[in-house]
């Protein structure tokens, strides 16, 4: 009989082919896989599912609870067909849901000082590379990911153009930047050079050690760089990340489209496709993300049913 752990691993395997990268939801299905082993079962039922799914650090947010439930329920569902023993978590026993977080939409003069402060880190390859990283991402709405998946083939000079290959679900997208991004980026790319001549890696963006700049570790490098820069969070919210650069990025292009009156409707796809969301409901998102945004939207549907007969 096929274990468990292997199911795992083949549904896995099989969804990553199909285009999903599955990075936390395949560490949660393992460490469920994991609990199974441990607990000596040979099939996957409710109870257990739950007794793992609740099992999580004291203190945790309950609605973590349903998070790690839907990891067991959607394998579940997919072992069901291959194990009619297993349990299928029905969908409503925790109902609990995340609510997403308005962001912190960083101001023009916060973004100078996050890139003073990041020039001024100690090691000048670091103060060399988070300044024209908090730069484009600022311009871009590019994803951390993304920037730090950058190769130096994937820039080109004359057209203007950054080909992103390691999009969300493997989808490359091309994003155009304005000549003045285009500049700063050149100016990194040569200084770079005379500070780290010896590389390891195609990245554009590259350490200490010559590799591809980790973007698992920029978010750690940032917060200092915000704390250096003096920005705090708005009262009651938390601290700013720099994830979102990419909302204040889609929230600016949006506020300025309202204000000179473009046809938002029609311009949505297109931003969606830039920014390289999967689904344009997440652009659709930042209508409700801003009072400033809602209010113009608002406005307008207003002048709109004024019009009406």
């Amino acid at each position: 009989m096929t274990s468990l752990r292997e199911h795992a691993e083949d549904y896995l395997a099989m969804r990553r082919n199909l285009g999903f990268t599955l990075e936390g939801h395949g560490r949660m299905l393992m460490d469920f896989i994991r609990y199974l082993e441990g607990v000596g079962a040979a099939a996957v039922t409710t109870d257990l599912a739950v007794a793992w799914a609740t099992r999580a650090a004291p203190g945790a947010n309950p609605a973590s609870w349903n998070k790690r439930l839907t990891v067991a329920r959607i394998f579940a569902r997919h072992l069901r067909a291959l194990e009619p023993a297993t349990e299928i978590p029905p969908a409503d026993l925790m109902p609990l849901r995340y609510r997403r977080i308005a962001p912190h939409l960083f101001a023009p003069d916060e973004i100078a000082a996050l890139m003073a402060a990041a020039a001024a880190l100690r090691q000048p390859l670091r103060a060399l590379n988070y300044t024209p990283l908090i730069g484009l991402l600022a311009v871009t709405g590019m994803r951390v990911g993304e920037a730090c998946g950058l190769d130096h083939a994937d820039v080109d000079w004359d057209a203007g153009v950054l080909t992103v290959r390691a999009g969300k679900l493997g989808k490359a997208r091309e994003v155009p930047v304005h000549p003045s991004t285009n500049e700063a980026l050149h100016r990194y790319d040569q200084r770079r050079d005379e500070l780290q001549p010896v590389v390891r890696s195609p990245a554009f963006f590259i350490n200490s050690r010559g590799n591809r700049l980790d973007a698992h570790h920029v978010p750690e490098t940032f917060a200092r760089i915000r704390d250096a820069a003096g920005i705090r969070p708005a009262a009651g919210g938390r601290k700013p990340r720099i994830h979102d650069l990419r909302h204040t990025f889609c929230l600016a292009t949006m506020l300025d489209w309202y204000r000179t009156g473009t046809d938002v409707q029609a311009q949505l796809p297109l931003l969606s496709t830039y920014l390289g969301h999967v689904d344009p409901v997440s652009t659709y998102w930042y209508l409700q993300a801003a009072p400033e945004l809602l209010t113009l939207a608002a406005g307008r549907l207003d002048a709109f049913l004024g019009d009406l007969p």
